[in-house]
């Protein structure tokens, strides 16, 4: 399995799609990772399955697949019945079980105070997700901030939309941006 920072070095911008224009929009770009963002059970497979037959890695948000339960048992649905690549979620033990089945795990941070940077500190010290997304993304200081105590790949996600701010993350450190801005994707 390809590292982590090597993935994101491929694709340094993430293609996170809401639906299926942007399912559409993102099989013509160069982007190799493509985070899910929606979805249902009976859906996801071939979601899933139309960008693996494009050659993208496909990383499923956990918890926005309607009908999917938040028990680890979904990691596994997500890995035999689909083939994702990968897993976001802001429940540590579900990015955790995804890791145990040779899944992505990428967990999801959301920092609305400095009591939510300590936090995350925190919890990296002792839980290494092979990726972790800082929502929302514009905050190039609180980047290079957790850049500075973790080598943890960091994704910025969230409110970016314009190419300067994708700019200033990648100068603060982060290894990738996710955005659902579709003008983004072709940077």
């Amino acid at each position: 399995m390809i590292k982590a920072i090597d993935l994101l070095e491929i694709s340094p911008v993430i293609a996170a799609i809401k639906d299926d224009a942007g399912l559409k929009e993102c099989l013509d770009t160069e982007c190799q990772v493509v985070f899910i963002l929606y979805g249902n059970i009976c859906s996801i497979k071939n979601i899933v399955s139309e960008l693996k037959s494009h050659g993208k890695y496909a990383m499923v948000h956990a918890d926005l697949v309607q009908g999917l339960g938040s028990k680890e048992v979904a990691i596994d649905f997500l890995k035999e019945q689909t083939g994702a690549d990968g897993i976001i979620s802001t429940k540590p033990m579900l990015v955790r079980r995804a890791q145990e089945l040779k899944m992505f795990g990428i967990l999801r941070a959301f920092i609305i105070d400095s009591m939510a940077v300590d936090n995350t500190r925190k919890m990296l010290e002792s839980f290494h997700p092979d990726m972790i997304e800082i929502m929302p993304g514009v905050m190039p200081k609180i980047i290079k901030s957790l850049r500075g105590s973790t080598s943890i790949p960091l994704i910025a996600g969230g409110l970016i939309s314009e190419k300067k701010e994708v700019m200033e993350l990648f100068e603060a450190g982060a290894d990738a941006i996710s955005t659902t801005r579709q003008k983004l994707w072709y940077i």
